[in-house]
């Protein structure tokens, strides 16, 4: 291989090495990155309530959902069906101040941040509500067994399809919380892991410019 080959073949391995690591998810203020997402499955072909989720979920504390009280609070017109059973809501129907959180059944740090956020919602649910969207997952029914092992028990809806990516609420990895404030206006609280109750909570008052 002549020396020009080589240094092509040499860049090419480094450009590779370089997307793969751009798919890993991104670092977060906290230092942790999130879990990659896969390409959209067909919303179609992913039931996000079989027969075993519906009993999960009924032996469970997860609570009902339900639209909210609003035509347009600022997020996109989608409508979202509820994981394990229940009635869907349109998404825009929901008015801040709300704590979004997108993630998935197989995703570590998702996993790991439920208890803070079920934390936050016992504590300051009153003031912030929060619930959650299990995004892109062609196992729903694992995303749901993970979130009550864990003692969830605000809202989940699930977007097997990705219809919230390309708008306000897109998750470029899991797990991706957001704000919205009484306003409307979304922002991204965090990317990536959170640790504790206080944590959500001086991000969501850093955001919002409120105390709670």
């Amino acid at each position: 291989m002549g020396r020009r080959a080589r240094v092509a073949a040499g860049a090419a391995l480094s450009l590779a090495v370089l997307v793969g690591l751009a798919g890993c998810g991104e670092e977060t203020s906290g230092g942790q990155a999130g879990a990659p997402l896969g390409d959209k499955p067909s919303s179609s072909k992913v039931d996000v309530a079989t027969d075993e989720m519906v009993s999960a979920k009924k032996a469970s504390e997860v609570e009902p959902c339900r639209a909210g009280p609003a035509d347009d609070g600022g997020l996109p017109k989608i409508e979202l069906r509820c994981l394990g059973g229940g009635e869907s809501a349109d998404l825009a129907s929901f008015e801040g101040p709300l704590v979004i959180n997108l993630f998935q059944g197989f995703c570590a740090p998702c996993k790991e941040e439920m208890p803070a956020l079920q934390s936050f919602y016992e504590t300051y649910g009153d003031q912030v509500p929060v619930i959650g969207i299990d995004v892109m997952d062609t196992v729903p029914g694992v995303a749901l067994e993970e979130a009550i092992s864990r003692g969830v028990t605000f809202p989940m809806y699930a977007d097997p399809g990705g219809e919230l990516q390309g708008g306000p609420l897109t998750a470029r990895a899991v797990p991706a919380t957001y704000v919205l404030s009484s306003s409307g206006k979304v922002q991204l609280l965090q990317m990536g892991g959170m640790k504790s109750a206080t944590q959500v909570k001086e991000l969501v008052e850093k955001k919002l410019g409120t105390t709670l």
